[in-house]
């Protein structure tokens, strides 16, 4: 097969993995998950039903091409935080800002990166490859932060063992936070606004490992 001609039937395939993405973020958010059938995102994506089966097994294997692209989302906002400052400390504060936007602008997505881990279970070996790649992606970018601010003096070799265990509880911390946040939301019950409590966790978090 000639290179141009491969080239093309590759985009076209591309075309066609996001156009089914595409139809599927489009159907969950309007009849829920459980109340999609494969027909629905077929329709939606103006394609057969055989053809949808080509690119994925099923309706999970489809959510778990949409976590996915929630992952790379959230990797994009990460790397632009971290480009704005320069310490260390700095930069862990501006991807907090970061996630709690991330959840602001994209909550289908934040949810979908919620349910990411029990549904690796479930995965092909390349999806799970994929999306530890990005979970891995994610930790990398605040371990580096974390590491950027022990080296410029603004965070506290005494109180960071490790800078991977203090990534995780610094991400660990803010989404629980922001699923409480959500929890009470919902409910009417919240005493405070979102915003305040979001900013006092980032607050005390980084306050727990500055220098």
């Amino acid at each position: 097969m000639s290179e141009p001609l491969k080239s093309r039937r590759e985009r076209e395939k591309q075309a066609r993995y996001d156009a089914i993405l595409n139809a599927a973020e489009l159907v969950f958010s309007e009849k829920g998950y459980d109340k999609t059938s494969m027909d629905d995102i077929a329709r939606t994506a103006s394609l057969s039903r055989a053809l949808l089966y080509v690119y994925f097994k099923d309706k999970a294997a489809i959510q778990r091409g949409i976590m996915l692209r929630a992952g790379q989302s959230l990797v994009s906002r990460f790397e632009e935080a971290r480009k704005t400052q320069d310490k260390g400390l700095d930069q862990i504060r501006a991807m907090g800002e970061a996630y709690y936007r991330f959840y602001q602008d994209e909550p289908d997505y934040f949810s979908a990166l919620t349910k990411a881990s029990t549904a690796m279970a479930d995965a092909d070996e390349s999806q799970a490859h994929e999306m530890l790649c990005s979970k891995t992606e994610l930790m990398e970018l605040m371990v580096g932060a974390i590491e950027q601010g022990l080296t410029d003096g603004t965070m506290s070799r005494e109180r960071i063992r490790d800078p991977f265990e203090t990534a995780l509880y610094l991400r660990g911390a803010l989404h629980g936070v922001i699923l409480l946040c959500q929890a009470e939301l919902a409910e009417g019950t919240s005493e405070f606004a979102a915003d305040t409590l979001i900013r006092h966790t980032m607050d005390m978090l980084t306050s727990s490992i500055s220098a």
